[in-house]
């Protein structure tokens, strides 16, 4: 795995839970203090809102699927074409949500005796959604009927095909429709204006569901559960829909399915992944079961997943939950290595990283996982990000953002050069012709300066903050009233304020830490993965704030409370300051105005080099970053600390050298410093003048 690197502090969001009403959640729910001080931290503060939430109410039921607009005329279309014989397909997408979709609604359809077939269009050749290749080969096979599961929504032109060559068409989607919907005998969308469906968030699968669910009569969704509730779950969790209302359901019946191990498929999976399908929660599914059922999507062969998922012997569901485990690793691979040619053009063109969003495009880049290494970016480096596969005269992108950046809003203000988008706030794809792409570059980078003077950055939601008496295993059981956890409803993150560090210890040869620290007076234990003892910036000694997930660790039949570190900061910083100090030096790199008063401020005097001479002459070298630096050094506004470190290393008083982990930088003292005037460097020179 790789290794953690500290190069950029995470704003953290601390929680303002108030008193008062905490005890009344806990009060008017029942549920356990620490639940009612998560909640109310993330701004549930009514029971009904509370219970609706996070499915306090014991009575809770699924909706009845018939107030979905479109839901009668999509059954009676479907139990027309099975009663009559008609040929139907099944018309799925190729990641984890609609290949369980697809699973899904064939499974159901097959076993009422109905003439089924599937189609799960080619992710290189053919893209996203409804084809007219696909719907002429449709026709050749005798489909009277086309059902789409998780996708059509925007399908106008292809569903006009399909009825000028004489296919019926049914629409089951979740994505948000245009002002027009699709002409088809039936558009199940619970985003339709006109739908009045109670719950808005489910996923494609969540759609097939509620249409298997309403051709059963099942208006509770009791017996199809047990029926389909594990692919339900696991594509709930894999499309990062909202884990709140009807999707906490889902979840919750089809982990319960899950422990069974009835689906043969999904339990050869589990295997295959080293899971033990008794203990399987949210995190397992979304971490361990579907990536393997993505990766087959990722990489072209999405009928290794549904061969799995209908398979109804265990020895062929052993072997394909070897081949998906094993396209998985190849997975891994490709990513990593597009991250390792990343982090190489970063060494060389670190201006890239200046603009206000990094965007990076290379040839041979596999377009199918980009968007897990364009993630990676935005969490190594807390800006948003779009990588594009260059494929001949096509460029393909996929882009991830931080709150408070939209990237469908961005992309869809510089569309002109766009052939395809699509996406939402946090997560969108492109299509534009290479030749277009540096404008398009332009333009994007333009559209952010005039929308945001300082960039939103990655934030870290820290769920409650916690004393040390707090620390216990009732802490832990309390908040496993809230799972299943996910989007919406995310694993807690509690933050510990004022830790002093007591001793360092490395792990698994290096790999990971313990960390041992005084809390309020108490002695505690954490670990922190994907941390090496010797990249990690703090000392014993240092006072620091902690930000972890609890848990409950059973060994030899005794469990304990175990801390798992996500990130640590000094204790006192004013992040505020760290961030926007780092965005005006990113302004000034990028040569655009700034004030008078500002460009006075941030220009070094001799005092300032003094003290970061000073500093590493005692130190002897700093390989943690210029955050922690500027952490360290609490007495220097962060722009002009980073002026001041190129001043320095223009005039021989430091300089910089790679480090031994791929991307870091080591800032010393050279071996000889000739004796040089500030008055030299031309860096100051042009920053007094206003150049």
């Amino acid at each position: 795995r790789r290794r953690r690197i500290l190069y950029f502090f995470k704003v953290w969001k601390l929680p303002q839970a108030d008193p008062d009403r905490v005890k009344n959640l806990i009060d008017q729910t029942g549920m356990p203090p620490i639940a009612a001080q998560i909640l109310e931290g993330r701004g549930v503060s009514e029971p009904e809102q509370a219970k609706a939430y996070a499915g306090f109410d014991r009575e809770a039921k699924m909706h009845d699927p018939f107030l979905m607009a479109d839901m009668r005329q999509a059954v009676e279309r479907l139990a027309r074409a099975v009663e009559e014989g008609e040929q139907i397909a099944v018309y799925g997408d190729y990641d984890c949500d609609g290949i369980t979709a697809t699973a899904m609604l064939y499974t159901y359809l097959e076993d009422l005796g109905a003439r089924v077939i599937y189609y799960i269009p080619d992710r290189d050749q053919e893209g996203y959604g409804l084809n007219r290749s696909a719907l002429d080969f449709l026709k050749e096979q005798q489909v009277d009927l086309v059902v789409t599961v998780d996708n059509g929504i925007s399908a106008l032109e292809e569903a006009e095909y399909a009825a000028s060559i004489g296919l019926d068409l049914v629409i089951t989607d979740h994505h948000q429709p245009r002002p027009q919907l699709p002409k088809a005998c039936a558009v199940v969308d619970p985003h339709r204006q006109d739908c009045p469906y109670p719950f808005k968030y489910l996923c494609g699968a969540g759609v097939a569901f509620k249409l298997i669910c309403a051709m059963e009569g099942d208006l509770s969704g009791e017996e199809m559960s047990w029926h389909f509730g594990e692919l339900a779950a696991i594509a709930t969790v894999a499309d990062i829909v909202e884990l709140t209302g009807e999707n906490r359901l889902i979840v919750q019946r089809g982990l319960e399915c899950i422990s069974l191990g009835e689906q043969i498929g999904v339990k050869a999976l589990i295997e295959a992944a080293g899971m033990d399908e008794h203990k399987i929660d949210s995190t397992a599914l979304a971490f361990g079961v579907a990536p393997r059922i993505n990766a087959a999507g990722r990489l072209g062969q999405t009928d290794l997943a549904m061969e799995l998922l209908l398979s109804d012997r265990q020895s062929q569901a052993d072997e394909l939950a070897h081949q998906l485990n094993e396209l998985n690793n190849q997975r891994k691979a490709l990513v990593d290595k597009i991250y390792s040619e990343i982090v190489a053009k970063l060494s060389r063109h670190p201006e890239i990283l200046r603009d206000r969003v990094i965007v990076l495009y290379g040839e041979g880049w596999h377009h199918g996982v980009i968007g897990i290494a364009a993630a990676r970016i935005v969490e190594e480096y807390c800006k948003p990000c779009i990588l594009f596969s260059i494929e001949g005269e096509e460029a393909r992108g996929s882009a991830r953002s931080v709150e408070g950046y939209s990237m469908i809003d961005a992309i869809a203000r510089c569309s002109e050069l766009l052939t395809r988008y699509g996406g939402h706030n946090q997560a969108a794809g492109m299509t534009l012709r290479t030749n277009d792409l540096p404008q398009f570059i332009q333009q994007l980078q333009q559209d952010a300066r005039e929308h945001f003077d300082i960039m939103p950055v990655e934030q870290l939601q820290i769920d409650a903050v916690l004393t040390a008496q707090q620390l216990t295993l009732d802490t832990v059981y309390g908040m496993q009233a809230l799972e299943p956890f996910g989007c919406g409803n995310e694993l807690p993150v509690v933050a510990l304020l004022g830790c002093r560090v007591d001793a360092i210890a490395p792990l698994s040869e290096n790999r990971h830490l313990r960390l041992k620290f005084t809390y309020q007076g108490r002695q505690l234990q954490a670990v922190y993965f994907r941390m090496p003892a010797d990249q990690f910036p703090f000392f014993p000694g240092d006072v620091v704030d902690i930000a972890a997930n609890l848990e409950a660790n059973e060994y030899n039949g005794e469990k304990s409370l175990s801390i798992k570190v996500k990130d640590m900061r000094l204790h006192g910083i004013n992040q505020e300051k760290l961030i926007v100090g780092r965005q005006y030096y990113e302004k000034y790199l990028r040569e655009e105005p700034l004030d008078e008063k500002i460009r006075q401020y941030i220009c070094p005097t001799r005092e300032d080099v003094a003290m970061l001479y000073r500093f590493l002459r005692q130190c002897g070298s700093f390989p943690f970053g210029y955050d922690m630096l500027w952490c360290r050094l609490r007495r220097i506004n962060y722009c002009k600390m980073m002026i001041c470190i190129d001043v320095m290393v223009e005039l021989g008083l430091a300089e910089t050298v790679p480090g031994a982990v791929r991307g870091q930088q080591i800032l010393r003292l050279p071996a000889r410093v000739a004796k040089t005037q500030l008055e030299q460097s031309s860096i100051l020179r042009r920053l007094k003048v206003g150049e």
